[in-house]
């Protein structure tokens, strides 16, 4: 009876230190979880809020690898570009953090070419940016303006770009716009470029060409007269190899380059 006992005592004894030990390491992994910034809730119910397209703009690949960063408190909520304000007030709540949003940027196609600019051949081959710029580097008399045959129209997920058949140039709505770059990566003539939609104001060409040449060919090119660069009152325009360029750092919409621009290379408000 005696030994019947102390086994019935071991067995008690046992049974009670294994649920404190268990209780023990789930309160530790519950705080460890919080101090990581993460309520100890999984991965898939960040996940069933996140919207599941992969588009990359919130700095990671792929909505669970945004979603991971934030179990793992590495991310903050407001990073993806495209969750719904309920969602991502429901992700922060579920977090337990603050919101941290990201300013809202867009995609800018910084080239007025289009129709303005000669064509070097008739062009009837495949509509592909890409292919058409391997037969003699592409059917316009310029050698870096815009082909519009809609590389960047066929890579955008969300159809925020069209190509205009009035100009023949991609426009990009920045109401579907994710800033994801799938256009800035499918562009062989690297034209595209992701910017705060705070900046208004645009310099639409890349030709390094001279101006004389560009005038030639494109009258709606930059001719590197350094007139936007010498009244510009931020000094946010900068001329470099016959070119002009925006910084998109001080830039405060004044539009004084835009009135300024003799070929009317700079528009305003385009986005």
């Amino acid at each position: 009876m005696a030994i019947e006992t102390t086994i019935l005592n071991s067995v008690l004894i046992l049974g009670g230190l294994g649920f404190v030990t268990g209780a023990i390491i789930s309160f530790a992994e519950k705080k460890l979880a919080e101090k990581n910034g993460f309520g100890g809730k999984g991965e898939d119910a960040l996940l069933e809020l996140l919207p599941g397209v992969d588009c990359g703009a919130c700095g990671y690949k792929t909505c669970n690898g945004y979603a991971a960063a934030l179990s793992k408190g590495e991310a903050f909520p407001g990073h993806c570009t495209i969750i719904s304000d309920r969602d991502n007030d429901r992700l922060s709540a579920l977090l337990g953090k603050q919101s941290e949003p990201m300013e809202k940027t867009v995609a800018v196609v910084l080239c007025g070419g289009g129709k303005n600019c000669k064509d070097k051949m008739d062009y009837r081959g495949i509509k592909n940016c890409s292919i058409a710029m391997s037969v003699f580097g592409g059917n316009k008399e310029c050698e870096y303006g815009c082909l519009g045959l809609g590389d960047c129209v066929k890579a955008c997920e969300f159809g925020a770009i069209r190509v205009d058949t009035a100009t023949n140039l991609p426009i990009v709505d920045m109401h579907k716009c994710t800033s994801c770059g799938a256009c800035v990566k499918a562009c062989p003539q690297s034209l595209i470029r992701i910017v705060p939609c705070r900046f208004k104001h645009h310099i639409l060409c890349r030709s390094f060409d001279r101006g004389a040449d560009v005038s030639k060919i494109c009258p709606a090119g930059c001719i590197g007269c350094g007139i936007c660069v010498r009244s510009c009152p931020e000094r946010d325009i900068t001329i470099d190899n016959n070119l002009a360029s925006m910084k998109y750092k001080k830039c405060d919409n004044c539009a004084i380059c835009f009135h300024k621009c003799p070929t009317k290379t700079i528009v305003g408000p385009a986005i």
